[in-house]
């Protein structure tokens, strides 16, 4: 399983902002990204994306809102944001999978991505159509193996999941019959 890194890294205007951004940092920042702009510059997904999703962001104390969310000056300037995740999950041991998406390139900030699993199950709950097509994408651009997603669901995520668990599980189990479908 490997990631498709944008060549040369980030691309513009995604690069002057994220410059820009830590330019303004005091302290190192890491952000967990995850949804489309990780699919997109980490994964290789072929659309675009306006923001940069992030599930937790280490420290948590700095208003990111104010200093690169949407309404911003670094938004009206570049045309693109950070945005809180609202509705995410993540297993349970996530973070000893995460990649750094952009080695080298700012000084104090990190941007984290999940490993291919990890992303589709952070899409678990929220389960829209264009989630379904973004796992399906990774599921099979990253040849993942469905009982690797199964024991991962089962004993990292399951018992954290809120509302009606079965239907997480119907999710799960629909999507994996779909990527397992030939084309």
């Amino acid at each position: 399983m490997t990631a498709n890194r944008a060549p040369g890294g980030i691309p513009s205007p995604w690069r002057e902002f994220l410059a820009e951004l830590d330019a303004m940092l005091t302290e190192p920042l890491e952000l967990h990204c995850i949804g489309g702009f990780v699919l997109c510059f980490f994964y290789g997904l072929p659309r675009t994306t306006g923001d940069i999703d992030y599930y937790t962001a280490v420290p948590a104390d700095l208003n990111l809102d104010e200093m690169a969310g949407e309404g911003s000056p670094l938004h009206k300037k570049h045309k693109v944001w950070l945005h809180r995740a609202g509705i995410a999950n993540l297993p349970e041991d996530y973070t000893n999978r995460l990649s750094d998406m952009a080695p080298g390139q700012f000084e104090r900030l990190k941007l984290l991505a999940p490993d291919a699993y990890d992303c589709i199950l952070s899409k678990i709950e929220r389960a829209g159509p264009k989630d379904r097509d973004d796992v399906d994408y990774l599921f099979r651009s990253q040849n993942l193996d469905a009982k690797i997603l199964r024991n991962r669901y089962k004993y990292e995520l399951r018992h954290n999941l809120i509302g009606q668990i079965e239907s997480h599980d119907k999710t799960l189990e629909l999507w994996i019959e779909i990527f397992e479908a030939p084309l």
